[in-house]
């Protein structure tokens, strides 16, 4: 069983497409999902062609460090000229290596913090991110570029992730969070019981602006939302692949597919076993809001026609979440699947 209206929406008003010009990072995150085993890029003609034969409503820079692809200034003047809303995500290194103009290019830039002090961020990520990120925000702040943080939501910090968002307030920016997927290691794997924590006390400390994490939202009680994996999003890897979702498991499909079938990628097996219904979850309360859970999570653990793991309904349990909804925003990674988006809680 399938939910075809978000295909549907993606075909007529455009797709959030994430390309991923190089898997190169200067950093080695032990928690990050690229494959580093080799040097991977995606060339002009093919960013070309993928603009040529996708509707696309909105672009993100992922998967590794943008800046580093050797050709990322062409690359950027051939994105921004394009009518849609650009971000990117980073370390802080692609926009420290950035003239100014080329910085207000992006709508938004997302930067990578996972932790609430300088100690902890470095000591993850390297010596002198933190000041990186904090210098580079606060001159898209001066250019008047949108900035958002984004962090993992992780064993190691899954009960302070509202201590970031109070620091992206001093940016008037949001935080948005992924829950970490094992795509390497699951050493970082929330617990069943970290993962419910950790949302709880994030809600308990902040305003929800979009929740998409699909069985966090359906505890909120809030209804189903289109787009998402399968859907509204597509993602062109380094290595000249197509997925669903970043955390797809395998390489995926040959861009030639996409370039071939255009906004058709949608109905090719990948799309639709992302959004695919485990047969347990049928009839259950929460069925449109969760649809099964996040499905590259389930695809990962080689369960895909199982629940997700962190379903509480499975266990006879609930999980009710009480969520406080701020006004809403004007962001451009509102629609991307299994993620969710607060910002620091402001007195009433």
């Amino acid at each position: 069983m399938t939910d075809d209206s978000g295909a549907l929406a993606g075909k007529k008003c455009g797709f959030s497409l994430g390309l991923g010009l190089t898997n190169e990072c200067n950093l080695a995150c032990a928690f990050c999902y690229r494959d580093a085993g080799q040097v991977d890029r995606l060339a002009s003609d093919q960013v070309r062609a993928v603009l040529a034969r996708l509707p696309v409503r909105s672009i993100n820079l992922g998967t590794g460090e943008n800046g580093m692809h050797p050709g990322f200034a062409e690359l950027l003047a051939l994105l921004a000229a394009e009518p849609v809303k650009l971000t990117i995500t980073s370390n802080g290194h692609s926009i420290a290596v950035i003239d100014d103009v080329q910085v207000q290019a992006f709508a938004d830039v997302e930067f990578s913090i996972d932790y609430p002090t300088r100690e902890e961020q470095d000591a993850q990520r390297g010596d002198g991110n933190w000041d990186l990120v904090m210098e580079q925000a606060a001159r898209c702040r001066r250019l008047g570029v949108g900035v958002t943080f984004i962090a993992v939501m992780m064993r190691s910090n899954f009960d302070r992730l509202h201590e970031i968002a109070q620091l992206a307030a001093r940016f008037d920016a949001p935080l948005r969070i992924n829950v970490y997927q094992a795509v390497r290691t699951d050493a970082f794997a929330l617990t069943y019981e970290e993962y419910w924590t950790g949302f709880a006390r994030l809600f308990a400390e902040t305003d929800a602006i979009a929740i998409g994490e699909p069985l966090v939202r359906a505890m909120a009680g809030l209804p189903a939302r289109l787009g998402g994996c399968g859907t509204g999003t597509v993602r062109v890897t380094p290595r000249g692949t197509v997925k669903p979702c970043v955390y797809w498991d395998g390489v995926g499909q040959s861009l030639d597919a996409l370039i071939e079938v255009g906004a058709a990628i949608v109905e090719t097996e990948p799309f639709v076993a992302a959004r695919s219904l485990p047969a347990p979850c049928r009839g259950c309360a929460h069925e449109a809001a969760c649809h099964g859970g996040c499905a590259g999570r389930r695809r990962l653990m080689g369960a895909l026609d199982a629940p997700d793991p962190y379903c509480p309904i499975v266990r006879g349990e609930t999980r009710p979440l009480a969520v406080r909804m701020a006004d809403a925003r004007d962001l451009p990674k509102l629609e991307s699947a299994c993620t969710t988006i607060v910002q620091a809680r402001r007195p009433q």
